[in-house]
C-alpha cells in the first residue's frame, strides 16, 4: 500500500476522519471492482439498513476499512485519529473504521445481506466474496501492539447539545427525547407529531412553549424507482401530515453536513399550515412520500433547509417547537 511506503519509522500519521467520509476510501478486495463495490454501497443505503449494518459490508469488501489502513502503516508510524463523530453512540470502528480494530465479523455482513433480502442484487462477485469469507480473510479484531491514540474531538450529539443551550437561552422548555434515533424517518416524523398533540392536549411531557430535541440517524427505505429527496426531508413531511392544523407547532429534519440524502438541502421545515399551503399549490405530499420525491415540494414550498456544506458531519437534528394554544 502506497502510504505503508511512504511512512518511515517515527513518523506521525494524523487521520482526520468522520463515519460519512470513510465510505469515500473505496478500495475493494480481490476480485471485487469498483463500480461493483459502488453498486453495493447504493444497495445497502437504500434498503433501509442502519450504519452498523451498513458498515458490516463495507469492511469486509475493503482493503483499507475494518483496519487494515492501521495495519498497513504498522509499525513504521504513530497513528493518530482525531475523530468528528456521525455515529450513534460515537462507536469508534464505525467511526475511524479504517485506522482501529473491527468488532464486526463477516458473519455480521452476511446477516445485513440477508435481512435485507439483498443477495440476489449484490453483484455475483461480492456475494461469492462474503460467502466464501472465513478466519483468514477477516478484518483486525487486536491492533493493541500498534501506536494509536484516538480522540473524539466532537461527538455525534453536538447539533442536538447546541440545539438545546439555545433553546434555553430563549427562555424555552426544553428536552433531549432521544440522540439514539433509527428507524424510517417519515415515520418517526409522525411521532414527534403525536408529541406536539399530547403537549398541545395534556402539557406533557412539557408545557408549551417548549423545545423537543431528537437526534439520530434515521433511514429511507426505497423500492423501485424514486425522485429526490433525503431522510430529513421525509421526516419534516412526514410530520406534517399530522400536525395539520392543530396549533401552532414547527418541526425540522436537518442533516449537519449540509447535504440530505443525495440533494443539495440540508433538509426541511415544516408547520401547522404545510398541508394547508401544499393543497393551495396542487402539491399532494402523501403522493409524494410514496414516490420519495420530497425535494421538489419542499422547493416549491420554500421549506427546504439551505445551508451549503458546512464542514462538519454529525448526527442528524430532529427539532419540534411547540406554541401555547391560542384562546
Amino acid at each position: 500500500m502506497a502510504l505503508a511506503q511512504k511512512t518511515r519509522p517515527g513518523d506521525i500519521v494524523f487521520a482526520g476522519i468522520t463515519g460519512g467520509s470513510s465510505a469515500l476510501m473505496p478500495y475493494p478486495v480481490e476480485g471485487v471492482t469498483l463500480d461493483e463495490k459502488k453498486q453495493v454501497n447504493k444497495l445497502l443505503l437504500t434498503c433501509g439498513a442502519n450504519i452498523i449494518e451498513i458498515n458490516a459490508v463495507r469492511k469486509h469488501l475493503s482493503r483499507i476499512k475494518g483496519g487494515w489502513l492501521a495495519k498497513a502503516v504498522h509499525p513504521q508510524a504513530h497513528l493518530i485519529n482525531l475523530t468528528v463523530s456521525d455515529v450513534i453512540g460515537d462507536l469508534l470502528d464505525y467511526i475511524t473504521c479504517p485506522t482501529v480494530p473491527d468488532t464486526s465479523s463477516f458473519d455480521d455482513a452476511r446477516r445485513t445481506l440477508s435481512k435485507f433480502e439483498l443477495w440476489d442484487k449484490v453483484p455475483a462477485s461480492v456475494a461469492r466474496y462474503l460467502k466464501a469469507g472465513g478466519p483468514a480473510l477477516e478484518t483486525p479484531k487486536d491492533l493493541s501492539d500498534h501506536r494509536i491514540d484516538n480522540f473524539i474531538i466532537v461527538a455525534g450529539t453536538a447539533a442536538c447539545e447546541g440545539a438545546a443551550e439555545k433553546a434555553k437561552e430563549l427562555n424555552l422548555q426544553t428536552m433531549i427525547l432521544s440522540t439514539m434515533l433509527e428507524g424510517e424517518s417519515r415515520e418517526l416524523g409522525g411521532t414527534f407529531a403525536a408529541i406536539a398533540k399530547e403537549i398541545l392536549l395534556n402539557q406533557r411531557p412539557l408545557q408549551p412553549p417548549c423545545v423537543v430535541i431528537g437526534g439520530g440517524e434515521t433511514t429511507v427505505k426505497i423500492t423501485g424507482e424514486a425522485g429526490q429527496g433525503g431522510p430529513n426531508q421525509e421526516f419534516s413531511l412526514g410530520a406534517a401530515l399530522w400536525i395539520d392544523q392543530i396549533g401552532e407547532v414547527v418541526i425540522i429534519g436537518q442533516d449537519s453536513d449540509g447535504t440530505d440524502g443525495p440533494t443539495d438541502i440540508a433538509g426541511g421545515v415544516v408547520d401547522n399550515w404545510t398541508i394547508e399551503r401544499a393543497k393551495a399549490l396542487g402539491i399532494d405530499v402523501f403522493t409524494a412520500l410514496n414516490r420519495h420525491d420530497v425535494t421538489p415540494v419542499l422547493q416549491k414550498l420554500e421549506d427546504a433547509i439551505l445551508t451549503g456544506a458546512t464542514g462538519t458531519n454529525v448526527n442528524d437534528l430532529k427539532l419540534m417547537l411547540v406554541m401555547p394554544q391560542q384562546p
